[in-house]
């Protein structure tokens, strides 16, 4: 990427954020019809999709958005050659790419960027973006790890050549990686790749030498970092955090910057559309951005319809997130709010009484309250009516303090939710680490094995 031309368009991107919410949803149905009439000409898949639904080439400006039929991962997977508007794109084609090259930025064919999800909710696929849809979502990347930053800021902390680490899973074509990498390229920053799988023993050392000053990761490895330096094994001057790829408690963000003394921005984004918002306050939620993305709850998730991928249309494709959204309008931006409990559908915990009556608990919920002390948790359920909770606290965290606080305000959810039938557990343990397969720590476990010291 060209610097000053990637300073130049981040400016004009930054401009949506003054302007009217009215503005930005004339702006989002102008791409909107852009998307769609450009998917009916060149997609084959949509063209049978929409018609189907009785949607006529004719019918697409004046049709609404929630009138168009919903797309699943396991129709992207089956229709993959029929639904991408470039005719020498096959599924298999990327598959081999992807297997007999080392993992890096390289595009397939010299241009089309391709991000392998993880598979952490089915079958892996693939995302493929052009390279006016990669730049494109590469400004928005930036714009979301410089949240809250005004140009001139932005330039002079740019000036001083800013030193980017990035620790999560970075050994394949995650989307995460990869678009990292080439932002930091794009604004002229140095940057170290830590794998979540490296020895500890390599990060202190590697920390150390590149002494970052701007952190970006999966905060469960971020925390892992934060230790370090409360620990003294490395010294760090944080300018900013950015957390990504899995969901940020409210109580592992005040750790965070308060061992960091900095503030952490929470980003969100996915394979399918890699800057879908970002967070600096979490009384006001994370702010959606409703120029570059248009987002729609579902019954069964939401429905993501990505407005600058034109090699891989995903129109209301249907992610598993968990989210309320709050109409633009309110607040500083003139955007779409993400609130409530962010997370994926299959990180719920669901219970059956005895009349065969089911209830779900979301394992974020519990930190729509503070615990002083918890610094991260995982959930086993061992039970059609019971779980256990496995927690970490700091080292000067009373574990009967922390008990007591957690069984009474467990308690209150549970009697909220219906579910007082359901039987608690709290065991602590040393340490909770990311999953060694994907990176990412999981919010439920399947095997209760190798817990810690049980507190009852």
């Amino acid at each position: 990427m060209n610097i000053p031309k990637t300073l130049w368009n981040l400016y004009q991107l930054k401009k949506n954020e003054r302007a009217f919410p009215a503005q930005i949803q004339i702006l989002q149905q102008r791409k909107l019809q852009k998307l769609l009439h450009y998917a009916w000409s060149h997609s084959e898949y949509y063209r049978e999709a929409f018609a189907a639904a009785g949607i006529t080439s004719e019918a697409l400006e004046h049709t609404a958005l929630s009138q168009f039929p919903v797309l699943d991962k396991a129709a992207l997977l089956k229709n993959f050659d029929r639904l991408v508007t470039v005719p020498h794109l096959r599924q298999e084609e990327l598959r081999r790419f992807d297997a007999g090259e080392t993992p890096d930025r390289k595009p397939f064919l010299g241009k089309y960027h391709i991000v392998h999800s993880s598979g952490s909710t089915g079958s892996p696929g693939y995302f493929v973006y052009d390279q006016a849809a990669w730049e494109t979502m590469l400004l928005g990347i930036i714009r979301g790890a410089l949240w809250n930053l005004t140009m001139p800021q932005i330039l002079k902390l740019l000036a001083g050549r800013p030193r980017i680490l990035y620790i999560a899973a970075t050994d394949g074509r995650y989307g995460g990686a990869m678009a990292v990498g080439d932002g930091i390229d794009g604004v002229g920053a140095s940057q170290l790749y830590l794998d979540i799988k490296t020895p500890l023993s390599q990060w202190v050392e590697k920390v150390k030498i590149f002494q970052p000053n701007f952190i970006i990761g999966y905060p469960s490895a971020v925390k892992i970092l934060a230790e370090l330096a409360e620990q003294g094994e490395v010294s760090l001057k944080v300018l900013r955090v950015v957390s990504c790829g899995e969901p940020l408690g409210v109580s592992l963000r005040k750790y965070l910057e308060d061992i960091f003394h900095t503030q952490v921005i929470n980003f969100y984004g996915a394979s399918e559309s890699l800057a879908l918002g970002a967070e600096s306050n979490p009384q006001e939620g994370i702010v959606l951005f409703d120029d570059m993305n248009i987002i729609e709850e579902g019954p069964d998730g939401i429905y993501l319809t990505c407005l600058y991928n034109f090699t891989q249309p995903l129109i209301r494709y249907r992610l598993s997130d968990q989210l309320t959204i709050q109409p633009p309008g309110i607040g500083r931006f003139p955007f779409s709010r993400a609130t409530g409990l962010i997370g994926r559908s299959e990180d719920i915990l669901w219970f059956e009484d005895k009349a065969g009556q089911r209830e779900f608990l979301h394992p974020l919920a519990i930190e729509g309250f503070c615990i002083p002390g918890l610094l991260d948790y995982q959930f086993y359920q061992t039970g059609l009516d019971s779980f256990q909770m496995r927690a970490e606290i700091s080292r000067e965290a009373s574990q009967e303090a922390v008990q007591r606080e957690m069984k009474h305000q467990m308690g209150k959810i549970l009697l909220e939710k219906g579910l007082e039938y359901v039987e608690f557990s709290l065991c602590f343990t040393d340490k909770i680490l990311p999953d060694p397969c994907t990176g990412k720590k999981r919010l439920i476990e399947k095997t209760a094995e190798g817990i810690g010291r049980c507190a009852g």
